[in-house]
């Protein structure tokens, strides 16, 4: 399928640029049935990083890392969003979705008052690389009914700068490029952006919205915060800020992601993100009596 480019984009100008707040090592963990995954947004960082959840980076070319994958397992109150940078992963869940995410594919997941699925790799060596974001539902939202799309590489619009910077836009707006999907409530950006060494990406942001990049290739500097290969950088909430200013110090390639805060309770127990505890356990005793059954 052919990529949807961009013709026409607007500039984007940051006047004062958020800096780096700090820089996040991730927590080597084993998920699923026992997939290796490096968890960089952590349960500790989901107040700071509010809408956010939790982001796992997946990468291995050794298939006892991934080849177990991940068997059927429930979700209840937030989105998944899994973005495959190269490999095959099989989706089926409950509602009787089904669908295969291949190299630069997304599957996005609206997991609302509850689905069972399961994350199955389609492939026996090779590389499997890409991320899954969890993105919080607001209050409002949580027993909705569930929803699902699958994205191919080729229905992300993507663009290049004059500055030499090539953007996939999975979510939000940027430069006048409206991203694959778009949420009212959250208000998630969600941009994969590859650049040359010296080349620069100025992106506008919400003051309110709390943002990170994770760098997965190489090294850059955001507004004089350097940022190396496999750290995220939480950007500082300036109120004085319109934006971030991001120079490549050699060829790289990063997600920048941001978010308009929901500022409600967090309860979660494993894989339900409700407001309570009381909802946590109506959610698990939902799962148990087979109500997340299509």
């Amino acid at each position: 399928m052919t990529q949807q480019v961009a013709t026409k984009i607007t500039s984007e100008r940051v006047s004062r640029g958020r800096g780096v707040e700090r820089l996040i090592n991730g927590q080597f963990v084993t998920d699923g049935a026992g997939v290796k995954i490096n968890r960089i947004l952590t349960q500790p960082l989901q107040r700071r990083l509010d809408p956010f959840l939790m982001l796992d980076a997946f990468g291995s070319d050794k298939p006892g890392d991934y080849i177990a994958g991940f068997p059927e397992h429930p979700h209840r109150g937030f989105e998944t969003i899994t973005y495959m940078l190269t490999g095959s992963m099989r989706h089926k869940d409950s509602g009787g979705n089904e669908g295969l995410i291949t190299d630069g594919g997304v599957q996005w997941m609206t997991a609302g008052r509850g689905v069972a699925h399961s994350e199955m790799p389609e492939q026996t060596d090779g590389l499997m690389e890409g991320f899954q974001l969890w993105l919080n539902l607001p209050a409002r939202d949580k027993m909705m009914a569930p929803w699902y799309r699958d994205i191919p590489a080729g229905e992300i619009p993507r663009f290049e700068t004059e500055a030499g910077a090539q953007v996939q836009v999975i979510a939000g707006s940027t430069h006048g490029v409206a991203g694959a999907v778009q949420r009212e409530g959250t208000e998630p950006l969600y941009l994969d952006v590859t650049l040359p060494a010296h080349a620069s990406f100025e992106q506008l942001l919400p003051p309110g919205h709390n943002a990170f990049i994770y760098v997965y290739r190489g090294q850059v500097v955001a507004d004089e915060g350097c940022v190396p290969e496999a750290r995220m950088a939480i950007l500082a909430n300036d109120p004085e800020a319109d934006g971030v200013r991001i120079v490549a110090a050699r060829d790289s390639r990063f997600i920048l992601v941001a978010g308009r805060p929901l500022n409600e309770p967090i309860a979660q127990y494993g894989p339900f993100v409700m407001n309570s505890q009381a909802e946590i356990v109506q959610a698990v005793e939902d799962y148990r009596n087979g109500l997340f059954a299509a």
